[in-house]
């Protein structure tokens, strides 16, 4: 049976009236409706998460810190917060170190004295190393905090001075002055370990942040970071240098 156009149109805004009455009414019945309870947790699921995280914290975390103050950890690249890392720039495969703002301020480090100081190869760099292998009351255990590294540790033994030529010397002393004192050599450690460079500021410190941030910042500006020239033998470089020297020197 054929539809005449007014009856047509009439349906059609039945229809539409309909569909609105539906879709405006739906939410009210919805919100006068009881609101459904979650549905209640598991106890020994729940307890079963909690044992398998403690455990995974027990694998990798040792709860004891290194001489800076940064907790070891038992592993490296397994769930920590050491991770391998690049370090560009240089034909290292990368090196071991805390993620964040200690990744950021070591590698600088390397990627300076690669430039700089003496050009490195593959394998020259160390970084962390597990805590049964390091001697705790020393600043070598940083390494298994992930807070250090070393730099040619067989031809800088641990306990010998004298292993840099005094202008190798000059560009060391200017990136521990770049760096604000956040990182220290451990030539000047009571008991010397020339090849080792270590974070020197406790976890939280906001001098680190602030290094970090800047160093970061270098990376979008050409002419900035590591491996663009700068003037280690510059009047306020220098001071900067030796006035920093003489601070840590005097904290062995």
């Amino acid at each position: 049976m054929s539809l005449s156009r007014r009856t047509a149109l009439k349906r059609a805004a039945l229809l539409a009236g309909a569909t609105a009455l539906t879709v405006t009414s739906a939410p009210q019945a919805l919100a006068a409706g009881p609101v459904p309870s979650p549905p209640a947790l598991d106890p020994a699921l729940v307890q079963d998460a909690l044992d398998r995280h403690r455990a995974e914290q027990r694998r990798v975390f040792t709860g004891r810190p290194s001489k800076n103050g940064w907790e070891m950890e038992r592993v490296a690249d397994a769930g920590g917060t050491v991770w391998t890392r690049p370090v560009v720039g240089t034909p290292l495969a990368g090196v071991r170190v805390r993620l964040g703002d200690v990744e950021t301020v070591l590698v600088h480090v390397v990627r300076r004295f690669h430039y700089e100081v003496d050009a490195l190869r593959a394998g020259d760099v160390a970084g962390w190393s597990a805590p049964s292998k390091v001697r705790k009351g020393l600043a070598e255990s940083n390494l298994a905090s992930g807070t250090a590294v070393r730099i040619r540790p067989g031809s800088y033994p641990f306990g010998a001075r004298g292993g840099f030529f005094p202008d190798q010397l000059l560009v060391i002393r200017d990136i521990l002055a770049e760096l604000a004192g956040v990182v220290r050599w451990g030539g000047d450690d009571r008991r010397p370990d020339e090849a080792l460079f270590y974070v020197d500021v406790r976890p939280g410190d906001p001098r680190l942040a602030e290094v970090a941030r800047t160093l970061r910042g270098w990376s979008d500006e050409p002419g900035k970071g590591a491996g663009a020239p700068v003037d280690v033998l510059g009047t306020r470089r220098r001071d900067a240098a030796e006035a920093l020297a003489r601070r840590q020197r005097a904290a062995a």
